[in-house]
């Protein structure tokens, strides 16, 4: 009996590939890329085909034999195993906790049913080569230059479309593919949007835009069985068009010509647990590795993005007017709250100018990024706080559900009648959430259709698209929300904006949370005012209610000038050494008590002595304890990437061979520190 080696890659911490015998004839030998089931310790796992050799340093009687290979599927494509490859090395992961968790779970399970049936499935669909794009309106000359730029690129082109809200982004986007699916046969389309409600409304853009092309989509929310069928009509070229959050980064996807990242600056892009990969990064990275256009579009760039379209690395498109005729930028007032104090919250200012927008018909927006009614509650008497039992955080109140809330370990606990400590009845919930500013608003204006969309009000599945639709349909008045409403909606009747209680994040040890405030603010700003104003209309406004009226991030959102922010920011990035200036990694510890976890980091840091490395005292993460477990975190930067990534591998094979209970993990490009 002949053997082959099956070199397989298995979702497993440690760092190296497995082989496993495969009996086979000439020219039936397994190919790279294809899935194969295996026995793993005492499990039976499925891995990813690396490679297939015919010796090895080991006897092959001394191999276990691989128990079967998935060959109805087609093998992944080498370009997305280098794809997995890379991730896996920058981000200082082992290859196969990178690829298999990349793919639909359904794949990855030990029977082939649900394979077959969708494999089943997409055969009997009728195939749809009918590119034709419906209903084109007519651009603008900003935009039909951005899109004739964009459909016309060829080779690895990094484009930042910097437009402001409501300029029409979209719509260069869906002119753009209809340029490129014309022009290549079979080609296909990556549209990434930052979160999943963000989907639905771009889903039936493309859909009413390109009737004869298969849309795939993929992002979390969907059913197993849904991700594995859309994911497969992408992996066979079936799907010309594919929809997705982050995680449609890793999709399979063997004739893609185009891709596009909308609000490229979130943060949402960013993994954060597990493997911590940026999928904006990886979507520049494998642009160039397929050399292909890439497009990351926002009306708040991240600084990363705004400093290499500055240096000429990316290609700059700007579209600096709103593309609907007579639609103008909303005009921001500050509210200064020391002067018009606010009762329950709002002030009479805004109060007056939602009562005028009741008045007219249209709709308003109340912005608070904090949901729940309180963020906490407390004694008078005894300064009794309702701290979680668990965590370095506050329980938070949740008055409809009679629960106090930690939003870190996910904690419930009723509301205590009386004080804990001293006894006393009369406990005070503390500042407000999205909860008690509806309440509030609910007794000032009864007549009001008032709805609120935040994390608790859209957690069945369905709930918030249907929220939306009821905004969109006009049946709403005031809307209040989070930041699930800040970005992205086309809000046709909506001509106010406030918002609530921002100055907090001014005071931030983060150093972008100045950033992350400003694009916040412009994005939510961006909801008013989208459509062509009426006769007799109200002028849209956004009303920001504040106590540092002065300060100079609000006179930059005033005057819409992103440009004068960024450039101001870049310079005291520069200065104070900073990215995108500076590298960084981040090495978190987690232990029952903060001594064990710092005292593991100062190890760690004393280690290894390299050049060009600066490894920073271990220090208590800013949340210290979630859900009785203490965290401490060491920050590691280099002027050099390249430099960063030779120390990073070195040390992590010093640390990995440190014994130590504490529980550890790594993160290249730290966004949060």
């Amino acid at each position: 009996m002949a053997y082959c080696i099956l070199n397989i890659a298995l979702d497993t911490p440690l760092t190296s590939c497995f082989d496993y015998r495969w009996p086979c004839a000439a020219g039936e030998e397994p190919l790279v890329g294809q899935l194969a089931l295996v026995s793993f310790g005492r499990r039976e796992v499925v891995g990813l085909i690396v490679a297939v050799k015919h010796d090895t340093d080991v006897p092959a009687d001394k191999l276990k034999d691989a128990l079967g290979v998935r060959s109805q599927l087609s093998p992944l494509s080498p370009q997305w195993i280098a794809l997995a490859a890379f991730a896996a090395d920058y981000y200082q992961r082992p290859l196969g906790e990178v690829a298999l968790p990349g793919l639909p779970k359904n794949l990855r399970v030990l029977t082939t049913v649900a394979l077959d049936r969708a494999l089943k499935k997409l055969a009997k669909s009728a195939p749809v080569h009918d590119h034709t794009p419906l209903d084109m309106p007519v651009l603008n000359g900003a935009q039909q230059e951005a899109a004739d730029a964009i459909g016309g690129a060829q080779g690895f082109t990094p484009i930042l479309l910097y437009g402001v809200t409501g300029s029409g982004k979209t719509e260069v986007y869906l002119q753009a593919c209809a340029q490129v699916l014309a022009r290549e046969e079979g080609g296909q389309i990556l549209i990434l949007v930052p979160e999943i409600n963000l989907t639905p409304q771009l889903e039936g853009n493309i859909r009413a835009r390109f009737p004869g092309v298969m849309l795939a989509t993929l992002h979390s929310s969907l059913s197993e069985g849904e991700r594995m069928l859309h994911w497969l009509a992408a992996h066979q070229g079936q799907a010309r068009i594919i929809l997705g959050t982050r995680l449609a980064i890793l999709a399979s996807l063997p004739h893609l010509k185009l891709i596009v990242i909308d609000e490229e600056h979130d943060p949402s892009y960013k993994q954060q647990e597990g493997l911590r990969y940026s999928a904006r990064d990886l979507a520049v990275w494998r642009a160039r590795q397929l050399n292909i256009p890439i497009v990351l579009g926002s009306a708040t760039p991240s600084l990363e993005s705004w400093h290499h379209a500055g240096s000429g690395r990316y290609r700059k498109l700007e579209l600096r007017e709103r593309a609907v005729k007579d639609a103008v930028l909303p005009r921001v007032k500050l509210l200064d709250m020391e002067r018009d104090k606010p009762v329950d919250g709002i002030t009479s200012y805004l109060t007056a100018a939602l009562r005028q927008r009741l008045e007219r018909g249209e709709q308003s927006l109340l912005f608070l990024n904090r949901r729940g009614y309180a963020p906490v509650i407390c004694c008078e008497s005894c300064g009794w706080i309702s701290n979680c039992t668990r965590c370095t955080s506050f329980m938070v109140l949740h008055k409809p559900e009679h629960r106090l809330r930690c939003h870190h370990c996910s904690l419930e606990l009723r509301i205590p009648r009386h004080c804990p400590t001293c006894g006393n009845v009369d406990l005070q919930p503390l500042g407000r959430g999205t909860q008690r500013v509806e309440e509030g608003l609910q007794q000032v204006f009864p007549q009001a259709r008032i709805l609120r969309i935040d994390a608790d009000s859209t957690r069945l599945k369905g709930s918030a698209q249907a929220a939306f639709d009821t905004v969109h349909r006009g049946d709403v008045d005031i809307l209040i929300g989070t930041q699930m409403v800040a970005k992205g909606h086309d809000f046709k009747k909506l001509t106010l904006v406030g918002i609530l209680n921002p100055d907090t994040a001014l005071f931030s040890q983060d150093y972008r949370a100045s950033e992350r405030l400003f694009a916040q603010l412009m994005q939510v700003a961006g909801r008013a005012g989208r459509a062509a104003r009426t006769e007799g209309g109200s002028v849209s406004e956004v009303l920001i209610q504040t106590r540092y009226a002065s300060h100079p991030l609000y006179s930059a959102v005033v005057s819409h000038d992103y440009d004068r922010f960024a450039t101001d920011l870049l310079a005291e990035r520069r200065q104070a050494a900073l990215p995108p200036y500076l590298y960084q990694a981040l090495l978190r510890a987690e232990a029952p008590e903060l001594e064990t976890a710092i005292g593991f980091l100062e190890s760690a840091r004393d280690a290894l002595v390299f050049h060009g490395i600066t490894l920073n005292d271990p220090i208590p993460m800013t949340m210290t304890r979630v859900h009785n477990v203490d965290r401490a975190q060491l920050l590691v930067e280099s002027p050099s990437r390249p430099a960063l990534q030779a120390f990073l591998k070195e040390w992590l094979a010093l640390l990995r061979a440190m014994k130590s209970r504490v529980k550890w993990s790594l993160e290249v490009d730290p966004l949060d520190i």
